[in-house]
Order: C-alpha cells, then sequence, then structure tokens
C-alpha cells in the first residue's frame, strides 16, 4: 500500500539565473531551510532540472488542507529570519511558479 501523503502540496519551481544554481543553493540551504523547517515542517523533496527546461529548481511541501497552508505561510512570512533569505536570493531568482495541487485518490492505487 502507497504510504498516506498530504491532501494539499505546494508545488513551487524557481529558475534560477544561469550558472548561479550552486550559489542559490547555499542561500536557500543556509538561509532558507532553518526559517522552512521552523514554520513549515519537513519537505517533500526538492528537485533541480535535469532534462527539458534548465536551470529550474522545485520544492513540495505538504498540508493537511487550506487551513493549514495558510497558518504555515503566515508563520514563515513573518518569521524575523525570512527577509535576509530574500534579499540574498533576489538576484539569483529570474521567476518564480507556485502551484496548490491537491491529492486524487484512485481506485487502483489503493491496492498498492
Amino acid at each position: 500500500m502507497l504510504s498516506p501523503s498530504k491532501a494539499l502540496v505546494d508545488h513551487r519551481i524557481y529558475t534560477i539565473t544561469l550558472r548561479k544554481m550552486p550559489e542559490f543553493l547555499e542561500v536557500f540551504d543556509r538561509l532558507a531551510m532553518p526559517v522552512l523547517l521552523k514554520t513549515l515542517g519537513t519537505p517533500l523533496g526538492f528537485y533541480t532540472s535535469f532534462v527539458g527546461r534548465q536551470n529550474q529548481f522545485v520544492h513540495l511541501w505538504g498540508y493537511d488542507d487550506m487551513t493549514d497552508y495558510e497558518r504555515r505561510s503566515r508563520g514563515r512570512d513573518a518569521h524575523p529570519d525570512f527577509p535576509a533569505y530574500l534579499s540574498a536570493s533576489e538576484h539569483l531568482i529570474i521567476s518564480q511558479e507556485t502551484q496548490l495541487i491537491r491529492r486524487t485518490d484512485l481506485p487502483c492505487v489503493r491496492q498498492l
């Protein structure tokens, strides 16, 4: 059986300036992650593009519902250390795409 998953996933894609991915990852790890772990909890995963669009960093965070998402997002945004990450990463990020996606249960998958 598949392990239970969160009902709502924040799926974020950041396009990073050419040849700046290592710098972005260092800034993200050093400045964003301490805040995110305190406010958002444990991430579902981090990925960088391999085939297709290049220079993309993807991260996924799971939530129980929209109320949970809004509460934790407000905590992140209000955290006193979060502006340092925003300032340090601003020149490295070309664009950001954020999608909230919902879990879909399929009958055939429930048997796994």
